[in-house]
């Protein structure tokens, strides 16, 4: 497959990128999209809630009334879960709900979404972004140009830049990464993927890396 590079104005350069089928044009794979999706999701649960079970809740320990000879039922202290006040019989405590998946299902699952993307024309390759300084505007200008104004947008870098990472960091509905960080939610979050010609490049290697292996 191949696709044409655009510059900051979304204009064609003429250069092209070629992005191998076996990565961006397989049948993509719904289920394994979705635990990856599910993991990434489970993993931002901080999981903090927490109730507090009869010897937590505040109340005296004594017993209320004898056992015998009220006439009324059997009864403990007022911490009692069926009292008012009482603890909370099961209720959550602080735990993570992080799971984990394996490698290759997390590298078909972003495979299965990058395929999804391309079949949809939601993926465009732009010539590397080379700012001396942050640069909202221009960042602004040239994503909306290649983007065509998307809603949401994915800007895929080869390595970290400072300076694009500050120019874009306010955009609402932009996010940028590295291709180290590149996961499946922010993939199918995204109404266009953009990479830069340097990180379609070093993606296509790594991938068919994995591919073949």
């Amino acid at each position: 497959m191949q696709f044409d590079v655009l510059n900051s104005k979304g204009e064609v350069t003429g250069r092209k990128v070629d992005l191998p089928e076996d990565i961006f044009n397989i049948e993509p794979n719904d289920h394994v999209i979705y635990l990856a999706v599910k993991q990434y999701r489970a993993a931002q649960r901080l999981g903090l809630h927490s109730t507090k079970t009869r010897a937590e809740v505040k109340g005296a320990s004594r017993k209320l009334h004898k056992q015998k000879g009220t006439g009324g039922s059997r009864k403990g202290n007022i911490r009692n879960p069926l009292y008012k006040g009482g603890g909370t019989i099961n209720g959550p405590k602080p735990h993570t709900y992080e799971f984990k998946l394996n490698r290759k299902v997390k590298d078909l699952a972003k495979i299965s979404a990058l395929s999804h993307k391309a079949r949809a024309n939601q993926l465009v390759i732009m010539e590397d972004l080379n700012m001396d300084a942050p640069k909202t505007k221009a960042f602004a200008g040239a994503i909306g140009s290649v983007s065509k104004s998307a809603r949401k947008t994915l800007l895929v870098l080869p390595e970290y830049d400072s300076n694009v990472y500050l120019s874009g960091r306010n955009i609402a509905g932009n996010k940028t990464t590295v291709l180290s960080d590149m996961n499946t939610y922010d993939l199918v979050n995204a109404n266009v993927v953009i990479f830069t010609e340097s990180a379609a490049k070093f993606f296509t290697e790594e991938a068919m890396e994995v591919v073949e292996g």
